[in-house]
């Protein structure tokens, strides 16, 4: 007698990366990062879903002020940031190779549809007035992530800006409470802070826990998309 066994496959985490444009290009050795980068993601995507999220960094912030100095809106300014963090995830895509497409989502419910275990979603910005770290969220909430990872050009979460303080108070672990708090509170066209203020809105509604870490470490990117422990900052939204 022939005993069938069916084997049950263990369903993935789903895991939505934030990177800030100045950690995917900061004009020094960019491809020698995209290509470390690139190999880790397909590495963790055997074991976790992963969609990633691009920042626009020092392209869009060229594009804005330069903008900015003709005469450009607000609308007119987001919308070539925008326009950075879509060309900064096709370059990202275009080292992911065969596991993602240059065919960037532009919305986070077409990132959602599209993502799979065994596909690596990359987009970039939305629409005027949503950052990426906002639109991270959403594709998480769309995906029902477990948790968002937004790679900085920072360790961790601080007080205050570290590099202008070096007394900035640095934090281990915190409240998604205690996160928004810290964030500003208005947007503009190239703005940066250590997370989008619509993002903790939304990452506290859906109880999405938040990993805050230095982008440029691959190692510690790679716990803190895998759910392991992080040198940087664990926002906790329970």
């Amino acid at each position: 007698m022939r005993i069938h066994i069916k084997v049950l496959a263990m369903k993935k985490e789903k895991v939505v990366v934030s990177i800030g444009g100045s950690v995917l290009i900061p004009g020094k050795d960019d491809p020698a990062y995209i290509r470390a980068l690139a190999g880790m993601i397909e590495e963790v995507s055997r074991t976790v879903q992963v969609a990633v999220v691009c920042g626009g960094g020092r392209i869009a912030r060229y594009y804005t002020e330069t903008g900015a100095e003709l005469g450009g809106t607000t609308h007119q300014l987001d919308m070539l940031g925008i326009g950075a963090t879509r060309l900064n995830a096709q370059l990202l895509a275009v080292s992911l190779g065969k596991i993602s497409s240059t065919d960037i989502p532009l919305t986070a419910a077409d990132a959602a549809e599209r993502s799979t275990p065994d596909n690596v979603v990359v987009m970039g910005g939305t629409v005027p007035g949503h950052t990426t770290d906002a639109v991270a969220t959403m594709v998480a909430k769309e995906m029902h992530a477990d948790r968002v990872v937004n790679a900085t050009s920072v360790a961790a979460v601080f007080s205050d800006d570290p590099r202008k303080d070096p007394a900035a108070k640095r934090f281990s672990n915190m409240t998604i409470d205690e996160l928004g708090k810290i964030v500003y509170k208005e947007h503009g066209a190239g703005k940066s802070s250590v997370f989008d203020p619509l993002g903790v809105r939304i990452a506290k509604e859906e109880r999405i826990d938040i990993l805050i870490v230095d982008g440029r470490n691959i190692d510690e990117l790679r716990n803190a998309i895998l759910g392991k422990r992080i040198e940087g900052t664990f926002v906790n939204s329970h």
